[in-house]
């Protein structure tokens, strides 16, 4: 820990007796060291809400023996800005409450937060779709070289499949006809990828 610790005398004055300072500032992981000048006592540590976003604390009971010095670890993740809250000291059982200001500050080896200009909270303009005509032109681009002779036989085929079935008034070359289109579209489907 590269802070000073927290300091709570207990039982110093009278049973069940908290004193404290009133704040405290870190940057980091500190300790609570509870101090016991008497009798065996029992304490509570509390963290309030906003404190409770940054620090942890393993466990908020703790038993201490009479004249026996206790430090208890409160585990802070780095913030980019100061955060403050309050750390609640009870002892008896509720007899004695002291609270703590802590607030906790970005430390020397943290990174500055970013800033973001209001401009990337507005919604931005609507991008134009493209027109029919420039999605087949990049469909055409897209379709690899090696491919390219496939497509205009595919096209060939596709163009005497509907020129025999219109020629023909038959139900079965008309049929025909829609295999060779179904096959040819398969086929290059199956190039294409």
């Amino acid at each position: 820990m590269s802070n000073e610790p927290l300091t709570v005398e207990l039982n110093e004055e009278r049973p069940h007796d908290l004193s404290v300072e009133t704040s405290f500032s870190t940057t980091d992981t500190f300790a609570v060291v509870l101090k016991n000048h008497g009798q065996p006592v029992h304490v509570h540590l509390n963290l309030d809400d906003a404190l409770s976003q940054v620090a942890t604390l393993s466990t908020g009971n703790h038993y201490i023996e009479g004249d026996e010095e206790k430090a208890v670890e409160i585990f802070v993740t780095p913030v980019q800005e100061p955060v403050s809250g309050t750390l609640k000291i009870v002892s008896g059982y509720g007899s004695e409450t002291a609270t703590v200001n802590v607030e906790i500050t970005p430390g020397p080896g943290s990174k500055p937060g970013v800033d973001i200009d209001d401009t990337l909270t507005q919604p931005g303009g609507v991008e134009p779709q493209p027109t029919g005509s420039e999605r087949a032109l990049a469909a055409v681009s897209a379709i690899d070289t090696g491919v390219l002779p496939l497509v205009l036989l595919a096209i060939v085929a596709l163009a005497l499949a509907a020129g025999v079935a219109s020629a023909f008034d038959s139900l079965a070359i008309s049929l025909g006809a829609g295999v060779v289109v179904l096959g040819v579209l398969t086929g290059l489907a199956l190039a294409i990828r």
